[in-house]
């Protein structure tokens, strides 16, 4: 089997049988590209169903030389892990040489949080007397009250609002769904959004369905949401480096400070592993120790 055949193959397998997003399979496809450049520069050029562990591992070392940091390098190996799942349940291979591949050692960083008084700054520095204004605030509003990932967010679909009962469904990785509470005040913030602007625009066909659209009536893009809260990140002068994930991981952060139960977290933000959810913990271990530094007289 060669390699462009083999990539085709995987790509289809990620999309019927993975149900994977347009998004992740490009990430996954290109991490293949990746061990096939590997492959292609040996001496005897290997083919995708020759590659062997010793081969793997020398990647590894030929993707660190490059400058290729740890938590890049355990991504890569997470997607030649499910490449060889694909190949060994085509029975291209009788063996998978991925399986006993150790993942570089990463030092799990605690994701930047904003604080109740940064949400709200953000919130307060957006133009309201323009029409986007309405639809921005909708949109920071629903990412800190749903903790959605912005995939989600420019997805979410109005047939899937139950405001009167105060719950979304959104749909997730993997095209997997799950109801998540939303707060009064993004409801609010919805509800003026759609009611009040949304339908003055005139809305591309196929996308009448989507909450939140640009001036044309298109989809926005993920790069939009993520330009919108810089530039006000700008305009209140906040120092931290934000994106929409940082609203996600303020969500869950102060859900687990105030005591919410761990699993609850874990099925509101849709992680398929419990361990994901658990960086949450070290977050709020900090808050405790710094709490305790503080207040404690033997500290």
């Amino acid at each position: 089997m060669e390699w462009q055949q083999a990539i085709k193959g995987f790509k289809s397998y990620l999309k019927l049988e993975k149900s994977m997003s347009a998004n992740s399979i490009q990430a996954y496809s290109r991490d293949i590209y990746k061990l096939q450049q590997f492959a292609e520069t040996q001496i005897v050029i290997l083919k995708p169903t020759a590659v062997t562990l010793t081969d793997l591992r020398q990647f590894l070392t030929w993707i660190s030389e490059l400058g290729m940091i740890p938590t890049s390098q355990a991504r890569i190996l997470s997607g030649i892990k499910a490449f060889y799942k694909y190949l060994l349940l085509e029975d291209e291979i009788k063996i998978d040489p991925s399986e006993l591949l150790e993942s570089p050692k990463t030092r799990r960083k605690l994701p930047d949080t904003l604080s109740m008084v940064d949400i709200d700054m953000l919130i307060s520095a957006i133009d309201l007397s323009k029409p986007d204004g309405a639809r921005n605030k909708a949109i920071l509003e629903v990412l800190y009250s749903c903790g959605l990932r912005v995939s989600e967010l420019t997805e979410l679909r109005i047939s899937n609002l139950y405001l009167d009962i105060e719950f979304i469904k959104v749909v997730g990785k993997g095209s997997k769904e799950r109801l998540v509470p939303i707060g009064s005040s993004a409801t609010k913030a919805l509800k003026i959004w759609l009611e009040e602007v949304r339908v003055h625009i005139p809305i591309k066909k196929g996308e009448e369905d989507l909450v939140f659209l640009n001036r044309r009536g298109s989809r926005l893009s993920r790069v939009y949401i993520f330009m919108v809260i810089k530039d006000l990140a700008e305009i209140i002068g906040l120092k931290k480096s934000i994106s929409p994930h940082t609203f996600r991981h303020s969500f869950a952060t102060h859900l687990v400070e105030g005591g919410a139960d761990l699993r609850a977290v874990q099925e509101m933000l849709g992680h398929e592993s419990i361990t994901t959810t658990e960086i949450y913990t070290h977050l709020d271990r900090d808050y405790l120790k710094s709490t305790i530094t503080q207040y404690h007289p033997r500290s």
